[in-house]
């Protein structure tokens, strides 16, 4: 199978790595990430511009058609310069949210500000007592003469600090742990009883935590049926998570190699040393396995059905897999200055790190796997 670029993705490429290169380097990132906001509002109106938001909206709402495929080739991107904007919280999650499940109307509402860089999203989902399960819910929402009253709590909700509209998964009807029964509600954050508590994450992004006290919420999209729409979405989301990954590691293992080259030990340069050659190696091959896996998940997942899933969580479990020793690995070679906040290495190791734990670990996704087979 052909997996090169075609042209548009290679234009897509070369504007992500061009900006980065000349715009964004380690030390702009890590500025961004300590600044109060936490990224850059100019830099998100130049994901506007250069249409990285409209990416994977359909054109009818002014977006560019785009694919997971196409997606992916600008996460890697976005992974190699560890860029802390929004895109994934907001697009990836909460756009790809909407395009699935809004009606016609809310979409040509909310899609169109969204591709101009005037609304920013955020999915909340996850619960304390639910870890990643997109069933264990807890959070209610009661029908009034206004709409829907909202009554919950929502933990680490990616991108909430930033976000002027929140997506909220809640249960209207059946009982905890039922398919059945979940809808996805839209709330304004800045009205009175919401209460949004924000935090810096171990990686630099920023995250909060979302208490929903009888707050006024509209409904997205049907009632009870928002299951399937959530579970497409994460599929989705896992394979461009992963595609940041890939770009990730590969930024670790080329940092690992050129500072082999320049590192002395005993009169010649450490990459010499054939043990550190295999380590090396080993970190190469885990970045190229995970790059196929990537191919796999993102074809299979644009399918559709209930390989998607599968697909998505075999992914999960590679990049789980093979962050862990190639960041590892990179920290090690480093030495103690891997671990130090002057130098890029630790911040690519602990954004791996966070994105084993993002939509379900390695640990997680082996165990459904398992669960599956044995079922099967």
């Amino acid at each position: 199978m052909d997996f090169a670029l075609n042209d548009i993705q290679q234009m897509l490429q070369d504007s992500a790595a061009k900006f980065i290169q000349n715009d964004y380097d380690f030390e702009t990132r890590r500025r961004l990430s300590e600044s109060e906001l936490g990224y850059s509002e100019e830099n998100w109106k130049l994901f506007a511009e250069l249409g990285w938001l409209a990416l994977p909206f359909d054109e009818e709402y002014g977006g560019l058609g785009g694919n997971l495929t196409d997606l992916m080739v600008l996460q890697i991107e976005l992974g190699r310069g560890l860029v802390v904007e929004p895109f994934f919280s907001s697009v990836v999650l909460g756009g790809n949210l909407i395009q699935r499940h809004g009606s016609a109307s809310q979409r040509a509402e909310l899609l169109e500000p969204l591709i101009a860089g005037e609304l920013k999203l955020a999915f909340a989902y996850i619960e304390p007592q639910s870890h990643t399960s997109i069933t264990d819910i807890e959070t209610s929402a009661e029908r009034s003469e206004a709409g829907y009253r909202l009554t919950g709590h929502k933990a680490v909700v990616l991108g909430g600090p930033s976000a002027d509209l929140l997506l909220v998964a809640a249960r209207t009807s059946g009982k905890r742990g039922d398919r059945n029964g979940l809808s996805l509600f839209l709330v304004d954050p800045a009205q009175p009883g919401v209460t949004l508590k924000s935090y810096p994450t171990n990686d630099g992004f920023r995250a909060a935590d979302i208490h929903f006290d009888d707050a006024k919420a509209s409904l997205l999209g049907e009632v009870d049926s928002a299951h399937g729409a959530i579970q497409a979405t994460l599929d989705d989301a896992i394979v461009a998570l992963s595609a940041e990954a890939v770009g990730v590691m590969e930024k670790l293992l080329d940092a690992t190699v050129e500072f082999c080259k320049v590192r002395k030990q005993f009169g010649q340069p450490i990459g010499k040393f054939q043990v550190l050659q295999h380590r090396m190696a080993d970190m190469f091959m885990e970045c190229e396995q995970t790059r196929s896996m990537l191919y796999f998940g993102a074809i299979t997942a644009t399918a559709g059905g209930e390989e998607a899933s599968r697909a998505a969580s075999m992914l999960k479990v590679k990049v789980g897999s093979a962050g862990r020793l190639v960041g590892q690995q990179a920290v090690q070679l480093h030495g103690g200055m891997g671990v130090s906040d002057e130098l890029d290495v630790g911040h690519f190791f602990k954004r791996i790190t966070m994105i084993n734990t993002l939509l379900g670990s390695r640990d997680e996704h082996l165990q459904r796997l398992i669960g599956d087979a044995q079922v099967a």
